[in-house]
C-alpha cells in the first residue's frame, strides 16, 4: 500500500507539468473537473487534488491511456463472467432484442 501511496504523490507532483503540455487550456480543464478556479489553482500549487480530481484531470489529458485501461478492465470483466458462467445465447439475446421492440 506504500508503494500506492508513493505512486499517487508522484502523479500528484507531476501533475502541473502534465497539463502545461497537454494540448488543453487551464480553463477547459477546470471546467471538467468541475471546481472554481481559485480552488484548481490552489490545489495545483499544493498538489492536493483528490483521487477523484486527479482521474479526472488525467482521463482528461491522457486519452489514449485511458481508453486502454478501460478497454483493458472490461475485457477483465468479460473474462470473469465468462469463467463464471454469466453468459447469453445468441437466441436468448435475440429475444431480448425482439422484447424490447415491442
Amino acid at each position: 500500500m506504500i508503494k500506492e501511496i508513493i505512486e499517487y504523490k508522484n502523479i500528484l507532483n507531476d501533475i502541473e507539468e502534465l497539463i502545461d503540455n497537454s494540448p488543453y487550456k487551464k480553463s477547459y480543464i477546470i471546467s471538467e473537473v468541475g471546481i472554481s478556479t481559485p480552488t484548481f489553482y490552489r490545489k495545483l500549487k499544493t498538489n492536493s487534488f483528490t483521487p477523484d480530481e486527479a482521474l479526472k484531470i488525467i482521463r482528461l489529458i491522457k486519452p489514449k491511456e485511458a481508453y486502454a485501461y478501460d478497454l483493458e478492465q472490461g475485457l477483465k470483466r468479460s473474462k470473469d463472467d465468462i469463467e463464471n458462467g454469466r453468459t447469453y445465447t445468441r437466441s436468448e439475446i435475440l429475444e431480448g432484442i425482439k422484447e424490447k421492440l415491442k
